[in-house]
């Protein structure tokens, strides 16, 4: 099976970082989850180099919050928050809320 590619978990790592990256879900959470899956990290870590992780942070806030760009400070903190939860950095968080947003002060 494995020489017909019927098991493959590299395969299987790269279709799960795809599928959840496309639901939303961030890097540190999908490396999360694939870990407590037991699956070696050499495995995963080429796919999810492979995504563009400020953009996908975009994309999911656009679609949670609208395409206007968050001006109030409460606002901005509750999508950072959301962000977070769903497995962004704060580096993507922070491109995702414009360059004037910096959730470290």
């Amino acid at each position: 099976m494995k020489a017909e590619r019927a098991v493959d978990d590299a395969r299987y790592a790269e279709r799960y970082v795809a599928f959840h990256a496309a639901r939303g879900h961030g890097p540190v959470r999908i490396r999360h989850d694939l870990s407590a899956l037991g699956m070696a990290s050499a495995l995963y870590e080429p796919a999810l180099q492979a995504e563009d992780w400020p953009e996908r942070a975009g994309d999911t806030r656009r679609r949670k919050f609208g395409a206007e760009l968050p001006t109030e400070w409460a606002e901005k903190v509750r999508q950072s928050k959301f962000l977070q939860y769903r497995g962004f950095s704060s580096d993507h968080i922070r491109l995702a809320l414009g360059k004037d947003f910096d959730p470290d002060i």
